[in-house]
């Protein structure tokens, strides 16, 4: 397993660890573990780009888009 090293930690946050870690009967190591555990091992859901795209361009009204028509598709190459 790794180890990680926080420094600079200030008083009253590594106060509050230590309460919370009380609260639930565990160290403050296992505390942060279990805190890492809850936000991090969550992951973020994946961003959806169309959504994002839409959510953009509907404060300017929308935009109209020429399709030009699709053509057929070529055969394949025969290779025989």
């Amino acid at each position: 397993m790794a180890s990680i090293t926080i420094r600079n930690l200030d008083d009253g946050l590594k106060q509050q660890l230590r309460v919370r870690a009380a609260e639930h009967g565990r160290s403050m190591e296992e505390e942060a573990r279990e805190i890492l555990r809850e936000l991090v091992g969550k992951g973020r859901p994946p961003r959806d780009l169309a959504a994002a795209i839409r959510k953009r361009v509907a404060a300017s009204g929308g935009i109209d888009l020429d399709i030009p028509d699709r053509k057929p598709l070529r055969e394949p190459i025969r290779l025989d």
